[in-house]
């Protein structure tokens, strides 16, 4: 696995120790890689509630509709979808911080138009906490792009947990 998205998530694991909160995750074109990042990190059984890949409709249906409303109109690879997976993992999973992603990995883009190297990252934490960013990085190789994604969306909760 990448270095920098284990050195990440080996701070992010030590400051949520340190705070005594917990995370959870609920990732689409990352495929999983925030959530092995943090369980990556011995002890992560302390900090992490849980997580899930949402690649699918299907995916949402089974392990988050219903935890939040659902924002009219709700379509993949948005803002308000990875705020809407972010607030929907704290809601069905009662962590303190939970992040959100959704994008286009690549080698092409989505189906909604967005292009490859496009992500969408939430987080969500205490008192209605919601930071989003939004990436692009230019590029169609899927791997670098899952790696840049899982990277950046556990840089936005370093960044909340100061």
């Amino acid at each position: 696995m990448d270095p920098e998205l284990l050195a990440v998530a080996a701070r992010v694991g030590r400051r949520l120790v340190e705070r005594g909160e917990t995370v959870g995750v609920a990732e689409g074109s990352c495929g999983g890689l925030v959530s092995a990042a943090l369980l990556s990190v011995p002890g992560a059984s302390a900090y992490y509630a849980g997580g899930a890949v949402i690649y699918t409709l299907a995916a949402n249906r089974a392990f988050l509709e219903g935890a939040v409303p659902t924002p009219p109109g709700l379509r993949g690879a948005t803002e308000a979808f990875a705020s809407y997976l972010a607030r929907s993992a704290v809601a069905r999973l009662g962590c303190t911080w939970a992040i959100g992603e959704g994008g286009a990995a690549g080698p092409t883009g989505n189906r909604y138009g967005d292009p490859a190297g496009h992500a969408w990252l939430a987080v969500a934490g205490p008192g209605d906490i919601i930071v989003t960013h939004h990436l692009l990085t230019g590029s169609d190789d899927r791997l670098g792009n899952m790696v840049t994604f899982a990277t950046a969306a556990l840089g936005l909760l370093e960044a909340q947990l100061g």
